[in-house]
């Protein structure tokens, strides 16, 4: 878990993060890094599980879920990136803003720590993990080879071609009976992503509600092995 957080509001802080780990399967010197962000309330271990199925295709990767630097200021349990206490988004920018260093910090670590390019690195993230995932990954001073996001949103539209960093290849997958994070939120970040040309594909999925299904896994394993060669 990480250590050092003071609150979930993203200011003068800098932790050090941690989570559950797999593989690489095969054994020996990991040669891709995905990294797996977690939904607020929840911690690593709820994404855990996706590795052994990526692994599959990726036998040579090392897989982490760190815990989000902060406890859940909404829930007696689980970890968050940043507060939902105020969804204004002025609010939330300011927010995933405060935490994209410490996550870019810790990316880094990892890559120098396995001798990898961040060419190697693929990040995921599942609802509040995905809004931290698309800002990082995009913005941030470590561009991954793809980014996989699950029921979340694109955070701070208004400014993402001044500060975009970095285009790799973008999935947005969602259920369009989605409780807690509209659909429309990746349908209107399918449309930002495509005007400052990332590339982007999303996949809506009726019936689903706010989760991770079969088919939304496979549209993930599809994307890492185009992104990674493994095809």
């Amino acid at each position: 878990m990480g250590q050092g957080a003071r609150d979930g509001k993203g200011s003068g802080w800098m932790q050090r993060l941690e989570g559950p780990r797999f593989g690489p399967k095969a054994g020996g010197t990991a040669r891709q890094l995905v990294v797996l962000l977690h939904g607020v309330g929840a911690d690593g271990a709820d994404l855990i599980a996706l590795a052994p199925e990526w692994a599959e295709v990726l036998p040579e990767a090392a897989f982490i879920a760190p815990d989000a630097p902060f406890p859940c200021d909404m829930a007696p349990f689980g970890r968050q990136w940043f507060s939902l206490a105020d969804r204004d988004p002025e609010r939330l920018a300011e927010a995933v803003r405060g935490v994209a260093p410490t996550l870019e910090a810790f990316l880094q670590a990892e890559l120098d720590r396995l001798g990898l390019p961040p060419a190697a690195l693929a990040l995921m993230g599942f609802s509040q993990g995905a809004m931290t995932a698309l800002f990082a990954g995009l913005r941030g001073s470590v561009p991954p080879a793809a980014i996989l996001a699950y029921s979340g949103a694109l955070l701070a539209p208004q400014t993402l071609a001044a500060e975009l960093r970095a285009r790799p290849p973008v999935l947005l997958v969602h259920g369009e009976a989605d409780e807690v994070v509209p659909v429309r939120a990746s349908r209107l970040a399918e449309a930002a992503l495509r005007e400052a040309g990332v590339p982007v594909e999303a996949l809506f999925l009726p019936g689903l509600g706010h989760g991770i299904d079969a088919t939304g896994i496979a549209a993930g394993t599809a994307l890492l092995r185009r992104a990674f060669g493994a095809e």
